[in-house]
């Protein structure tokens, strides 16, 4: 479904990434001198503790706000262009879905905010990867939570971005439903290649979906360590008892126990 992804150079890259609000009580810094690339087609995570500056990495990405200093692009593009390219998909942990259209209508609302004609076939085709076939109709409704959330990823996919940004897009969901839409998206992204980028607080998710996990510090956040998952693909929820999964899982986990300690020991002070 997308265009060739380039082959050379980098997907995701942040580069000396700093922002801070303005607040009553002065000055925040969410973010200090931020660094991470990715390769082209990458599944990239992001785990840290509540409010160390996940989700504003994202929002950057997104071109939703503007970095203090320094740079984020990707494919080396900046945000802006991006978005004027109609290449970044986007879904977050509410599906947002508008409750009076159908399915086919919700996921083909990125054509019409973008001016473009709808490409029915897209649409269908894109009904039928996350596994909706019969579904094309119906209105959110009478629709599962795991089915709005499917609905919410085809959406973000439909114009055949470039780069695909994910929220915590499973996090409302119940153990069995999440699992079972991780390996969806694996198979999703196999067939329509992205780099993505995911905000989660699941560490077993991030194991089993990224190549790569980048752990972040408390607030101000900044990037502790970048994790290789070098398991094989596709996975499968087998893989979830391998002892090099566990090990993996394990050292992300621990590298997330000290950075909500200096949290809680921030917070103490």
């Amino acid at each position: 479904m997308n265009a060739a992804l380039p082959s050379t150079g980098s997907g995701i890259a942040l580069e000396h990434l700093v922002k801070s609000f303005a607040t009553q009580g002065g000055e925040v810094r969410a973010l200090d001198n931020v660094d991470l690339t990715s390769a082209p087609g990458d599944f990239l995570s992001l785990v840290g503790p509540s409010g160390c500056g996940k989700s504003t990495v994202l929002r950057i990405l997104a071109g939703l706000d503007e970095p203090t200093s320094g740079t984020a692009t990707v494919h080396g593009m900046t945000p802006r262009e991006l978005r004027e390219a109609s290449a970044i998909g986007i879904a977050f942990q509410e599906a947002a879905l508008l409750p009076w259209r159908s399915v086919e209508s919700n996921i083909a609302l990125p054509f019409k905010a973008t001016g473009k004609p709808v490409d029915r076939a897209a649409v269908r085709e894109l009904i039928d990867l996350v596994g909706l076939t019969g579904f094309a109709k119906s209105k959110p409704a009478q629709l599962s939570g795991g089915m709005r959330q499917r609905v919410s990823i085809a959406r973000a996919l439909v114009l055949r971005p470039k780069v695909l940004l994910l929220d915590e897009p499973f996090g409302a969901l119940d153990d069995m439903t999440r699992l079972r839409l991780n390996l969806e998206l694996q198979r999703i992204l196999g067939e329509s290649p992205a780099s993505t980028l995911m905000v989660t607080h699941g560490v077993s998710e991030a194991v089993l979906l990224s190549d790569q996990i980048a752990v972040m510090s408390a607030r101000p956040g900044r990037v502790q360590e970048v994790i290789d998952v070098d398991l094989p693909r596709p996975r499968t929820a087998g893989m979830m008892r391998w002892p090099e999964f566990h090990q993996l899982e394990d050292h992300a986990s621990s590298l997330l126990f000290e950075a909500r300690v200096e949290t809680a020991d921030g917070a103490a002070a």
